[in-house]
């Protein structure tokens, strides 16, 4: 990726937890310049590292937020309105680009705590943006440019795929599709394994044939033309071994328990999102 002055905003990240990091690093592996990129902890010494690779690394973040065009709002979602309300001067006087991937912060109160008529973006990432194949789903609000839009389409693609939604309250939905769904596949990824175990493999076999069953499925269904439920009868054979798993679990109704348990955590993420932001 080419990162012309014009299209190399200076983005500072406000936190820098596991997901700040994997952004920074996706942005690094672009070849996005280090000395473009401001990251703040309350503990310098925790940004050492960043720091001896060029990035700016301050405690300071009122510093970090006047040099940039973008923040990155990184924190905890208990944080955020402190956060705002503490540093509502400096964002007032610098108007940048505020990205948000904080669970259950609605755009309405980011910009009433860090003071209103500003450009926002939600952002749902999820953890297999720490080994760069992360999905994030974004909302923009109605001040957010094209041009920003493209630029959170670069920060947030260092990392993984990026799609807009045209509602914030879908941005609950990718919570529960994507945000959450590692969990899901790693609980299937645990069973699997342990009834390998159960069927008289050992722990180790067992774990390492469920693990590369897994990523090959998803890199078959990401590659293919074919739709799951087209691969999925591909390698179901009539009165095949297959189908005997596969009836078992229709038997049990396996679609509605997915959409129930996917249901729950949609309604724990608008939960969240009343509890935290009608202060």
């Amino acid at each position: 990726m080419t990162h012309t002055p014009n299209m190399t905003p200076t983005i500072a990240f406000i936190g820098v937890g596991n997901m700040a990091r994997a952004i920074i690093e996706g942005l690094l592996a672009t070849g996005y310049p280090a000395d473009r990129l401001w990251v703040t902890a309350r503990n310098v010494d925790k940004l050492s590292d960043l720091g001896d690779r060029g990035l700016h690394a301050t405690s300071d973040n009122d510093n970090a937020i006047l040099n940039a065009d973008i923040v990155v709002l990184a924190v905890k979602p208990q944080g955020m309105q402190a956060l705002g309300e503490t540093h509502r001067a400096s964002v007032q006087q610098k108007r940048p680009l505020l990205i948000s991937v904080a669970a259950g912060i609605s755009a309405e109160a980011l910009e009433r705590w860090f003071g209103g008529d500003l450009a926002v973006v939600r952002c749902m990432p999820n953890t297999p943006s720490l080994v760069q194949t992360g999905a994030a789903g974004l909302y923009a609000n109605a001040k957010v440019s094209p041009a920003q839009k493209a630029q959170t389409e670069t920060i947030l693609g260092a990392v993984g795929l990026t799609l807009w939604v045209e509602q914030e309250a879908h941005i609950d939905a990718v919570t529960a599709v994507s945000g959450s769904g590692p969990a899901y596949y790693f609980l299937m990824m645990e069973a699997m394994a342990k009834a390998g175990e159960q069927l008289g493999l050992d722990a180790e076999t067992a774990l390492k044939l469920t693990l590369q069953t897994a990523l090959g499925a998803a890199r078959m269904a990401s590659e293919s033309e074919l739709s799951p439920a087209e691969l999925r009868a591909r390698v179901t054979s009539p009165k095949g071994t297959t189908e005997q798993a596969i009836l078992s679990f229709q038997a049990q109704d396996y679609d509605a328990m997915v959409l129930k348990a996917m249901t729950a955590c949609r309604d724990r993420a608008q939960g969240l999102s009343e509890e935290l932001c009608n202060d």
